[in-house]
């Protein structure tokens, strides 16, 4: 049957459809005979929609790029999905390699990967291997909620940590706090850095934008929990919402800064493939008096275009709008003290521990 199309998503849950993905030849329509008689799945109650994580049987766990806009080379996603259910989220359209919906299918239909510290253990042992930095959560969160049960990306850390090998972390939960017994003694040694996501300080826009990631004041706590136990930590303003979140750029600086962070980024807001559409369902439902203004915008950024996957333009667009935003940003960074690098990783100390000695038979 054909899936509806609804005007408030499932409780706790940002999409507000589950449109195939761009691979499949037959289509849902946004449309069911059932609802013919003028009654919508939303009037009554909002559906609860459960998480299912099912295995992920990877056979390797680092991710390699050469994207000459990222600050790095390689990655690690403990899983894929993700349940935090951020409309935004430019990985959403990497559930159409599965099969599966970049809606709600995304932020509902999980895969764990539990053998992650077991491959990295084996590829770090490779000969050969090169050291340099790896990076956590750069397609989904590593901290999302499912994390607090499957513990996987603590296995990596774990893992990373015994061959003192540097990394870094962006999040936007409060969980990363959970694991300083881990990253306080690996910042002492010049390992890790890490990064918090903050979108908006707003708490409603946050529950609807972001409905299963901290809150904004979670977030900044966190900041603090981190740079007191000694991390390097630093503040992504990610994504950057024209006409929606742009105007509250300087008050997260300001409320980063308060809370200990040391440096700031910023993303401007992408919308590659299935996003485009899954985030107008969302403004149309969520901000409709500002719906036309903001795609407006967006299609400035990017030549008259939705998205231009364009490198060193995609996170950052052109034109006008875009210098103003690089040069409030850069503004408010320099006068807040968060202009600064955060202290550059040791890949020196990169070495495989020694293998757990089998025990011998007595007989």
């Amino acid at each position: 049957m054909p899936a509806p199309r609804l005007t408030t998503p499932p409780n706790g849950r940002g999409a507000l459809s589950n449109a195939t993905n761009r691979y499949e030849r037959l289509k849902r329509v946004a449309n069911d005979p059932a609802f013919a008689d003028g009654w919508t799945a939303d009037d009554d109650h909002a559906p609860r929609l459960g998480t299912a994580v099912t295995i992920d049987k990877t056979k390797t766990i680092i991710a390699r790029n050469q994207s000459p806009d990222v600050p790095f080379d390689r990655s690690i996603n403990p899983y894929r999905g993700c349940e935090h259910g951020c409309i935004y989220c430019f990985a959403r359209p990497t559930h159409a390699y599965l099969g599966l919906s970049p809606g709600l299918d995304f932020e509902s239909q999980l895969l764990a990967k539990p053998d992650a510290a077991k491959l990295l253990d084996r590829e770090l042992r490779k000969p050969g291997y090169v050291c340099r930095p790896i990076a956590l959560g750069t397609n989904t969160d590593p901290y999302q909620p499912i994390e607090r049960t499957w513990q996987i990306t603590r296995s990596v850390l774990e893992t990373l940590i015994a061959f003192r090998h540097p990394f870094t972390i962006v999040t936007k939960s409060a969980l990363v706090a959970r694991d300083l017994d881990l990253l306080a003694p690996a910042s002492a040694q010049g390992l890790v850095r890490v990064a918090i996501s903050v979108t908006t300080l707003d708490r409603k826009l946050a529950r609807r934008m972001e409905p299963r990631a901290a809150t904004p004041e979670k977030r900044l706590a966190t900041i603090t929990a981190l740079a007191q136990a000694g991390v390097p930590t630093g503040v992504m303003v990610a994504p950057i919402i024209p006409a929606l979140t742009d105007s509250e750029t300087e008050a997260i600086l300001r409320a980063a800064a308060a809370a200990g962070a040391r440096s700031a980024g910023y993303v401007l807001l992408r919308l590659p493939l299935e996003i485009k559409e899954l985030f107008r369902e969302w403004l149309a439902a969520n901000a409709p008096m500002r719906a036309e203004r903001v795609i407006a915008q967006l299609r400035a950024l990017h030549g008259g275009r939705d998205y231009d996957a364009t490198f060193r333009k995609r996170q950052r667009g052109e034109g006008p709008y875009a210098q103003m935003i690089a040069e409030r940003f850069k503004l408010a960074r320099r006068r807040l003290g968060l202009d600064r690098d955060l202290p550059a990783l040791d890949t020196r100390q990169f070495a495989a521990p020694a293998r757990p000695e089998p025990q011998m038979s007595l007989l």
